[in-house]
């Protein structure tokens, strides 16, 4: 418990204090925001604002863990960081600089379109079959792993799907979760918020599984997950800089996350829903990104079959802004909708600890 509030803390202040410097430092450069021409007009007002602030999320969040590690070695107890924590900060670390390739591309050629999508996909890829190998080694003393080649709910269910089908299903969360969260950062703070409420669910979550562990007590719902409190911990960093961010990045936004910090975030909780080995509850906990990634695959459907548009304008959230609403209604609107499916999630979760009549 004391890691996880190091590593929130430390993360948040150096989220807190870091991202009105990346401001100034990135305002000074000319790293500012481009804005699509077909987009909402009120956008046109944001040109110019600093993006990439989700540097500043993903080295606040890497600090913050160690130093949650390294205090350990200054008591009796040691601490070390697992294999678990530093294959979902990995995933982090590298979708977030395919992101950041992405937003450099951006800003030094001045256009709203960075790397080609069939490179940026490329990167993800890669990064992302890397975890998905990784993540079903490094067996600890009781034989577990960071996560099985089997689907997972609550915990692992039904026979191995075998490696190869355990990465192209890996790919599929990983890719698919991080697009969402790059899709969903449309308005001023509506991603990083979403996020911060799935991150404070996993930090719950790995707290839960510690002290349910098939490792300490074995019973009938009990977890075998291979390092519960470590991922809480990477789940607290992440969340203590993500909160950081959010109050420099809510309506109306001093500096965009840019996909430096969508990637990463989505990347971090696919890589968490993996390792605590909760993969198909994610889709719940996370409902408001499958939501939003659900809009543009309806627009995109059936304008193909039928030339015609469901929506006003795809993601969701534009829509909600053509249609007359202000953005920071749209944000604390949505914001409610992501902490009701968090709250959804979290309520399936606990569901079979509650006693049974």
């Amino acid at each position: 418990m004391r890691n996880i509030l190091i590593a929130a803390a430390v993360s948040l202040l150096l989220s807190m204090v870091g991202t009105p410097l990346a401001i100034r430092l990135f305002a000074r450069r000319g790293y500012g925001q481009n804005i699509r021409e077909e987009g909402p007009s009120g956008h046109y007002d944001k040109k110019g604002t600093p993006t990439m602030g989700g540097t500043v999320i993903v080295i606040a969040s890497l600090i913050g863990y160690f130093t949650a590690h390294l205090t350990t070695l200054l008591s009796a107890v040691t601490d070390p960081p697992t294999v678990s924590g530093l294959l979902v900060l990995f995933l982090m670390t590298g979708l977030g600089a395919v992101g950041f390739l992405d937003d450099f591309i951006k800003i030094y050629k001045q256009r709203s379109l960075g790397l080609r999508s069939g490179a940026k996909a490329a990167g993800q890829l890669v990064v992302g079959a890397i975890f998905a190998i990784l993540i079903v080694r490094f067996p600890n003393g009781y034989d577990l792993t960071p996560a099985e080649t089997k689907l997972s709910f609550l915990r692992d269910f039904g026979p191995s799907i075998g490696l190869f089908g355990f990465t192209l299903w890996v790919l599929f969360f990983i890719v698919g979760f991080s697009n969402a969260v790059n899709l969903t950062d449309g308005l001023d703070g509506l991603a990083s918020g979403a996020t911060c409420l799935v991150l404070a669910a996993y930090v719950l979550i790995g707290n839960w599984q510690l002290r349910n562990s098939c490792t300490m007590l074995l019973g009938p719902n009990c977890y075998s997950v291979r390092d519960p409190l470590d991922l809480a911990v990477v789940a607290a960093a992440v969340l203590g800089a993500c909160f950081g961010f959010l109050w420099w990045n809510a309506p109306p936004a001093k500096i965009f996350m840019g996909d430096t910090g969508s990637l990463a975030l989505g990347g971090v909780i696919a890589g968490l829903a993996f390792t605590t080995r909760t993969q198909l509850l994610l889709p719940i906990l996370g409902g408001l990104f499958a939501i939003i990634t659900m809009s543009v695959i309806i627009q995109v459907g059936f304008f193909k079959m039928t030339r015609r548009r469901v929506f006003r304008m795809a993601p969701l959230q534009h829509h909600f802004e053509l249609s007359g609403w202000a953005e920071t209604t749209i944000v604390v609107r949505f914001w409610l909708i992501a902490a009701l499916c968090v709250a959804a999630g979290l309520g399936l979760f606990y569901l079979e600890w509650m006693p049974k009549q």
